[in-house]
């Protein structure tokens, strides 16, 4: 079974009550698929369980920010379309505030990293029915405990395996007339240590309003960089999104990833009523898991070719 292969129609929850539609907009749109009412359910980053071997399975994050709310969820939609969405524990030593990215670490099934808006980033190991922190890291550029450079704001984090080298890209979102930042930097795993990283600013011409140019980011096996774009304009929307393709991501003879952008960012699917902040390239870089953060109208996924 592939990425594509398991969304439905509708879905039905096996956990907790989800139905097939929701009043408003969101409902509007073929193809998603609702995983939680309200604005605690939003899905901030997203990330295949099993990459490359079909399980169906989805890890996603939450932006929650109180004592009490879900960080962390384990989706899969049934044979019969029905969304199975359990929530799990957060096992460490404090509890994350807005996270906002989620990516698996290739080569090493069963760890993923997530990143929150201030930069400080986890390290996590998937358990049955919780995710273990295993250490704690900041971004290049962000001092820990303190809120991004600048005022930044981090919407994504992903990891990718090009050369024999794991390269890390994230990016602060921007919003209006400040362009979003995208930083790439090789990553040494064992140390989490961060090589010098290398930076683009990014600006896309849709939405036109209140938007974040970088709501996510993914870099395909073939070093295609994929991002979407949100427009914000508060928690009952109306939400507006896109998907681009920015360019290519390649390693140099220095061993050093560096961006090689289009001229213009090619736009690869527009989303309305939707505020995609997830996006997560499958295994065969044509397909793709998209989440969304919808505020008062909860959560939704749906598949999409947009990595290809």
């Amino acid at each position: 079974m592939t990425r594509l292969q398991f969304f439905g129609r509708c879905a039905v929850a096996a956990v907790v009550a989800v139905a097939c539609a929701a009043p408003g907009p969101a409902a509007a749109d073929d193809g998603w698929v609702v995983t939680g009412p309200g604005i605690t359910s939003g899905i901030s980053g997203i990330a295949e369980v099993d990459p490359g071997r079909g399980s169906g399975e989805l890890l996603a994050v939450h932006d929650n920010k109180h004592a009490g709310e879900p960080r962390v969820s384990r989706l899969r939609i049934g044979a019969a379309g029905a969304a199975e969405v359990r929530r799990l524990r957060w096992d460490g030593p404090r509890l994350p505030v807005d996270l906002e990215a989620l990516s698996d670490v290739p080569g090493r099934p069963g760890e993923f990293v997530a990143l929150e808006s201030s930069g400080r980033g986890y390290h996590l190991r998937l358990r049955p029915r919780s995710v273990r922190v295993v250490r704690e890291f900041t971004v290049p550029g962000v001092a820990a405990g303190e809120t991004g450079e600048k005022g930044e704001n981090y919407e994504s984090f992903a990891l990718v395996r090009q050369g024999g080298r794991l390269i890390a890209v994230w990016a602060h979102r921007g919003q209006d007339a400040d362009p979003a930042g995208l930083r790439l930097a090789r990553l040494e795993w064992p140390g989490l240590r961060f090589g010098v990283p290398r930076s683009v600013q990014v600006t896309v011409p849709y939405p036109s309003e209140r938007v974040r140019h970088i709501s996510d980011a993914d870099i395909t096996v073939t070093g295609r960089l994929v991002t979407a774009a949100a427009s914000d304009p508060g928690d009952d929307g109306p939400f507006r999104s896109a998907v681009y393709d920015l360019g290519r991501v390649r390693v140099g003879t220095d061993g050093e990833p560096s961006p090689y952008l289009r001229e213009r960012p090619v736009r690869l699917g527009v989303f309305g009523g939707h505020k995609v902040e997830a996006v997560a390239c499958g295994a065969d870089a044509s397909t793709a898991v998209l989440g969304t953060d919808d505020e008062n109208l909860g959560g939704w996924v749906r598949s999409g070719d947009v990595c290809g």
